[in-house]
């Protein structure tokens, strides 16, 4: 409904996770390369851990779309409310494999098949399962560690990406056996305020803006409310966007955002 009032060619601070809207701050690009290492070096299970809100998944998809290419098949799961043997289903149904549900033992023969046939192919597999701290069967936990177990004399046939909010990190410290698996780990904190300036900057970019829209006192009042989390900098933000093309003022300015902060009683 604003677009054509701020000049933009698309909505700047949608939250779906678009890869081309992934802002590369300094931890964010950390986090991608040794992401990106611990598949081309074959590692086996990494653990990326974040705030709510501060671009897990967004990370995960940029990661996704990079390896579209044929020499990938990926299997991302989100919301694994499942025990283990639904886990497993829900892993070959993501890899387009058939087998019979009501056979753990043919489920995980036919994934034995698949990885060794993609390894055969020059293919790697890759399993990202999103949202991991809300599993709470340690049974599930177990299958995914026994996952690891596919694997060659010099590589792991697979790898495995656990993603969630902090507690995850906790969660997998008691797991000894899956714990001493993860290779890779990295943490995803809150923006601060000149990375919250420079993001905001960063999407009005992307979405077409070339001119400033905020204020100096706007991006402090965004980070004094968001405290650098990115999904709620996206809310403020394009709320700030609606309410500016109501007034049609020609500018963001801090009296605007503390507007919109004290209509919702914050």
């Amino acid at each position: 409904m604003y677009n054509e009032y701020w000049k933009f060619t698309e909505k700047p601070f949608e939250n779906s996770p678009d890869p081309k809207f992934l802002f590369h701050s300094a931890q964010h690009d950390e986090a991608l390369m040794r992401l990106l290492y611990a598949i081309q070096s074959s590692k086996g299970a990494a653990l990326l851990t974040g705030e709510y809100g501060c671009g897990k998944t967004l990370l995960m998809h940029t990661i996704v779309s990079e390896l579209s290419s044929g020499q990938f098949s990926i299997a991302y799961l989100t919301n694994p409310r499942w025990n283990a043997s639904e886990l497993i289903q829900e892993i070959l149904y993501q890899l387009e494999i058939s087998s019979d549900p009501s056979s753990r033992i043919k489920m995980l023969h036919d994934l034995n098949d698949f990885l060794f046939n993609n390894i055969r192919n020059k293919k790697h597999t890759i399993i990202i399962v999103d949202e991991a701290q809300i599993i709470s069967d340690v049974d599930t936990f177990e299958e995914l560690r026994l996952l690891l177990n596919f694997q060659l004399n010099d590589r792991f046939l697979i790898s495995l990406f656990l993603v969630g909010q902090p507690e995850l990190n906790d969660i997998v410290k008691t797991i000894p056996q899956l714990n001493q698996r993860i290779a890779i780990r990295y943490h995803l904190n809150r923006f601060s305020e000149a990375d919250t300036k420079t993001y905001i900057n960063y999407r009005l970019k992307i979405a077409g803006r070339i001119e400033p829209i905020f204020t100096d006192g706007a991006f402090h009042e965004i980070y004094l409310y968001t405290n650098g989390t990115p999904r709620v900098i996206n809310n403020i933000c394009d709320l700030s966007l609606v309410v500016g093309f109501g007034k049609h003022v020609p500018i963001i300015d801090e009296n605007v955002v503390r507007g919109i902060i004290e209509s919702e009683g914050k």
